[in-house]
């Protein structure tokens, strides 16, 4: 069982893995061992995750989600399978916990009359400064 929060655990029959050979450093190990992980997991059909969550999840994944509501994380930042499976699921938590944190709602607001004021003398000083820069309009010069 994985505890991504309080509410949320995820069991583990609940990811998937794929292992596969990662490039970089490494040297003949990196021919031989498929120390890359990729970690699947299907959101549409998690049942541990609120319907809300799964939402933000969905938008938060971006382009790591498939069309059939599966989240891929790939994970080959470490030489080690063991290293790179971890930062897998610790990556999954972490969205997940982004997911649910409830985004505080906009308020609407409206600029001040001080705010308003201070707006429009800023135009009239530029307005003025313009004009004065301007040629004067009887002189033919």
């Amino acid at each position: 069982m994985i505890h991504a929060t309080r509410s949320i655990v995820i069991a583990e029959n609940e990811i998937r893995w794929q292992f596969v050979r990662a490039s970089g450093p490494g040297g003949q190990n990196v021919n031989k061992v498929a120390t890359a992980v990729q970690l699947r997991f299907n959101v549409a059909r998690c049942a541990s995750l609120p319907p809300e969550v799964r939402e933000r999840l969905v938008r938060l994944a971006g382009r790591r989600m498939t069309r059939g509501g599966v989240l891929i994380i790939d994970a080959r930042r470490f030489r080690t399978q063991e290293r790179n499976r971890q930062d897998a699921i610790d990556r999954l938590i972490a969205l997940i916990r982004r997911a649910a944190v409830m985004p505080k709602p906009r308020r609407r607001t409206k600029p001040t009359l001080a705010a308003k004021r201070r707006r429009l003398e800023a135009k009239r000083r530029r307005s003025d400064t313009k004009r004065w820069r301007r040629p004067l309009a009887g002189n033919d010069a």
